[in-house]
């Protein structure tokens, strides 16, 4: 963490520097960030969320410890020093069991903290805005900076039970409009006012004193809010500057402090430049890597049919597809509409559910089945193009191998690319 600082430090001197964070837990995407990182020669920072791995395995059936473990085997392999993967949790908070009463609810936050803690994760992201069983909606702010200093005191402890580096931490959230990203973008994007930035910290720095915590604030490194971007099913909300000018000049009045910037998927490239110059210098990152994933993934499905048939192919789509309809869970509140609309929804949505079902145990086997089939009869230089055309122009350069697994981490770290240009710069960029 003492990089991550550094870096800060830069930051807040004047440099054009950030940093992004990979929020996903599929391991090709993991595999392509920590590909990236060790071709340009940078630190990776990856985050794992809550509800993807908490003390009872979240939707990922891991603990905290077991996805440490799963990110450090891919590094060791890959060749990049453990030291320059920076392991952060995200929205850590009773968020995962907001059906229970606030106590309880609690009770098991601070075991999932704990345990972040515990196992590696350095960058904190305290997250207690959401109501609980019982308590008012929204919740105060008082009372969300209380639990979030209860919530700190506890990695504290942790941390210092366990050793290494002291933690950093990132407080506040985005609140979304009930009923999520679509009603937003319908109603207008609602950019963070500097009086309410304000108040989160004053709330919060309050809560740290009362807690015994005032030698661990200057470790609050950011602090997250909405800039205006966002995306919802098939649309995206661009990054306009001016419209977050005074929420830019307002941090700078803080000497330690940055924005973290969450929903900044499918910005184009000199957005996230724009948004890290305007101090959103934490920029997260999730569904479009996995979008990308599955792009890349459904084109070879095409790819497949066409080359060798359908008898012989392995028909991921429709597997996919079926799987879905059959487990409806992970889509069906997030997806309206008639049969047809709901089917487009989940096939090529932007929030990108399809996500959740790629550990799928007959998911897997379409998706092995596929590689093996083409990994025999290699794809014709022209059918490549066709689906996969920047793909196919790497080929071609003698910058990408035959394997057709290593387009798909192309595809992703084509991605991954447009955050790394913005968060480090090189010195083109910086006189640009």
């Amino acid at each position: 963490m003492q990089q991550l600082l550094e870096l800060i430090q830069r930051h807040k001197a004047g440099e054009p520097v950030g940093v992004f964070s990979v929020c996903s837990a599929h391991p090709w995407v993991i595999e392509a960030a920590l590909r990236q990182a060790l071709a340009r020669g940078t630190a990776v920072l990856i985050e794992a969320t809550s509800n993807q791995v908490n003390q009872f395995g979240g939707y990922t059936g891991m603990q905290p410890h077991q996805f440490r473990d799963a990110v450090w085997q891919l590094a060791d392999a890959i060749g990049v020093p453990r030291e320059r993967v920076w392991l952060g949790g995200d929205h850590l908070g009773p968020n995962a069991w907001q059906s229970q009463p606030a106590e309880e609810a609690m009770q098991l936050a601070e075991t999932l903290i704990a345990d972040y803690v515990a196992a590696g994760f350095r960058k904190i992201h305290l997250d207690c805005s959401m109501s609980c069983a019982g308590d008012p909606s929204p919740l105060g702010d008082d009372e969300v900076a209380r639990r979030a200093a209860r919530l700190c005191a506890v990695a504290e402890n942790s941390w210092q039970q366990h050793g290494g580096e002291a933690p950093v931490y990132v407080i506040g959230t985005e609140v979304p409009v009930p009923g999520g990203a679509q009603e937003a973008l319908e109603e207008g994007m609602h950019v963070t006012t500097p009086d309410a930035v304000e108040t989160t910290l004053g709330v919060h720095r309050s809560a740290w004193m009362a807690h015994g915590l005032a030698a661990v604030w200057p470790r609050v490194i950011a602090v997250v809010v909405q800039p205006g971007v966002e995306f919802d099913n098939h649309s995206v909300e661009r990054y306009q500057p001016e419209r977050a000018r005074q929420l830019s000049r307002f941090i700078e009045n803080w000497p330690t402090l940055v924005y973290e910037a969450h929903s900044t998927d499918y910005q184009a490239p000199l957005a996230y430049r724009q948004l890290v110059r305007g101090h959103f210098a934490i920029l997260k990152v999730g569904p479009a890597l996995t979008f990308a994933l599955r792009e890349a993934l459904f084109a070879l499905d095409h790819i497949e049919r066409e080359w060798l048939g359908e008898h012989q192919a392995s028909h991921l789509c429709s597997t996919l597809e079926q799987v879905m309809c059959e487990r409806p869970e992970q889509w069906r509140r997030y997806y309206p509409g008639k049969p047809h609309q709901q089917h487009l929804h989940r096939q090529y949505s932007l929030s990108d559910r399809v996500r959740y079902y790629w550990p799928l145990p007959e998911v897997c086997a379409a998706v092995d089945s596929m590689l093996d089939n083409l990994r025999r009869h290699p794809v014709p230089q022209a059918l490549l193009s066709q689906y996969l055309p920047e793909q196919a122009r790497a080929i071609n350069a003698g910058q990408l191998s035959s394997d057709p697994q290593d387009w798909v981490l192309h595809k992703i770290s084509e991605v991954l690319a447009d955050y790394a240009n913005a968060c480090q710069p090189d010195s083109r960029e910086l006189v640009s």
